[in-house]
């Protein structure tokens, strides 16, 4: 257990820095809440989340308040929608999210993740409820994201979900046109999605995780900066020769202090809610804030213009050094546990699209060694489904070949072309519509459909 003595010199030390919890999720298996009929299931579904998380929020503003580090988002996370959903139809699937988004504004809470499927291998009556439902449960809906798991490294990649998720994402940016298709901001396409995950929109609660569990996803990418700006002009001041290995070892450390602060709040939730204590996601979540950015700190370890040569191995070693820090820091690491990089939360990586020094095939290099992938990527309105599904396809076969977690999170702005700025707004900030090239190049490819054998388990290089 974390004693509180041993982090309060790091907390002052880190308050000036951009450091929060970025995310408390409190996940919770709702399949004891499945029933014959919609409106018996909705009701079981309220009252759970209501005994569950109603205390959810003033816990951890309580906990904020005593140690000085604002819980930025609180979250609820279900066990897959799909499950529920087996037996009914697209009409259950919209009530059914319906009373997600009202039971998440009564816990007041900010979104609410696992209106999901998992179809890597194939499409059960239930996905295809959540799948069909999606454009109208996404634009319809303020709190409600979904994650799809269409890859893993046993099963392969199921092409045939991707082409129909190709379409979806149009149809669920068309359905939310008035707000410059946000909704698609809800839904991401996972390989290997990880079953205890605090982030959104991509948490759910996976089939091996207790009844109800509390995630904690810590975010420190300008308390990382910092440390490296000192770390650089203590080298110039006296001269000392500094080296990449220096360092990352100055990020290890950084991302030590932030994973044991960001457990012992989630302790301390977990045991005023009496509920088990599940993992600290130390994630690298940027916002859209001037030093709170991924893209400040590729900067400050000598990559002048984000996306120019090197930028894939800043990123690489950024990664690898966060994982090293937090792991030695606590056992109950978890999640995505990296670096993210999301174009529009980034104020950084947004400008670089804006200079086009960054484009979406360096994007795509960069998140072969990141946390996640293709992150909040703002598209034209009329790029087309199949080559929607084709951008995906190729994200998953980063994750299976490597055997990590990868996703897209693309928006396809109605209406927008290369080049236009949108504002989300918040958290999830502004960015440039960045350019899709050799569109409708794909077509044949997707059109085969099926499933992208598994690659082989062994003889390995």
């Amino acid at each position: 257990m974390i004693q509180t003595d041993e982090i309060l010199t790091t907390i002052r030390m880190l308050h000036s820095e951009h450091l929060d919890v970025r995310a408390v999720t409190l996940a919770l298996n709702l399949n004891d809440c499945a029933s014959p009929t919609v409106d018996q299931m909705v009701k079981k579904v309220r009252h759970k989340i209501m005994r569950f998380a109603g205390r959810l929020v003033d816990t951890c503003d309580e906990i904020g308040g005593k140690y000085g580090i604002p819980v930025t988002n609180k979250r609820i996370a279900i066990s897959p929608a799909s499950i529920l959903l087996s037996g009914h139809n697209t009409r259950g699937a919209l009530e059914l999210a319906h009373a997600l988004d009202q039971a998440a504004r009564d816990c007041r809470v900010d979104f609410v993740g696992g209106f999901s499927a998992l179809v890597q291998k194939g499409i059960s009556a239930g996905d295809q409820v959540v799948l069909d439902s999606l454009p109208e449960v996404l634009s319809q809906t303020r709190k409600v994201c979904s994650s799809i798991n269409a890859a893993s490294r046993k099963a392969g990649i199921n092409v045939d979900a991707l082409h129909q998720l190709g379409h979806i994402i149009r149809d669920v940016a068309e359905a939310d046109s008035a707000n410059r298709g946000f909704a698609a901001a809800k839904l991401v396409v996972f390989a290997n999605i990880p079953e205890d995950n605090p982030f959104m929109a991509g948490a759910y609660m996976g089939i091996g995780e207790p009844e109800a569990v509390v995630n904690i996803g810590v975010s420190g990418p300008g308390v990382v900066d910092s440390a490296l700006r000192r770390r650089i002009a203590l080298a110039q001041e006296t001269g000392k020769k500094l080296t990449l290995a220096d360092l990352a070892e100055e990020i290890k450390l950084s991302s030590f202090r932030v994973t044991r602060v960001g457990e012992l709040i989630g302790r301390e939730v977990a045991d005023i809610l009496n509920i088990a204590f599940g993992i600290v996601d130390l994630s690298l979540a940027p916002t859209p804030t001037i030093g709170d950015s991924i893209g400040e700190i590729i900067n400050t370890l000598g990559i002048s213009r984000i996306g120019a040569p090197g930028s894939t191995a800043a990123i690489a070693m950024l990664n690898d050094a966060v994982k090293k820090g937090g792991l030695f820091a606590s056992s109950s690491v978890g999640g995505l546990s990296g670096a993210f990089i999301p174009v529009s939360e980034d104020a950084a990586l947004a400008d670089a699209v804006r200079q086009k020094h960054l484009c979406i095939e360096k994007l795509e290099a960069m998140t072969s060694v990141c946390s996640v992938g293709l992150d909040m990527i703002l598209i034209p309105g009329e790029t087309p489904p199949a080559t929607i599904a084709a951008m995906m396809a190729d994200e998953m076969a980063i994750g299976v070949i490597n055997n990590k977690t990868t996703a897209t999170r693309l928006i396809p702005v109605p209406g927008a072309k290369a080049g236009d700025w949108v504002d989300f707004g918040g958290l999830f900030g502004k960015s440039p519509v960045m350019e899709v090239r050799n569109v409708d190049a794909s077509e044949d490819f997707v059109h085969f459909g099926g499933r992208i054998p598994a690659p082989l388990q062994s003889l390995g290089n």
